[in-house]
């Protein structure tokens, strides 16, 4: 099998953002999280490595929880790894 990375775009309020953030990192295929503002400027890049566990992302979810009580709205954008299979 082969992995092919793929992105995927979801719009939250910032209430919303760190529960996201949280989400994907515990689906485990996540290998990159970038947080936009409303106009597309990136506020944060988080690269994600196979076995990371939240406690070791703390200080970066802190950043996460301070970004989202400065924006209104946000864009999280992912990084994923899908395994394909050959046909």
């Amino acid at each position: 099998m082969t992995t092919k990375k793929t992105t995927e775009e979801f719009r939250v309020n910032g209430e919303e953002l760190l529960g996201k953030v949280k989400e994907l990192i515990k689906a485990g295929n996540v290998r990159k999280i970038i947080i936009k503002d409303k106009t597309g400027k990136e506020l944060i890049v988080i690269p994600v490595t196979a076995g990371v566990v939240l406690a070791v992302l703390a200080p970066v979810l802190a950043a996460v929880g301070a970004i989202a009580a400065l924006v209104t709205e946000c864009t999280i954008v992912v990084e994923k790894e899908v395994e394909e299979s050959k046909k």
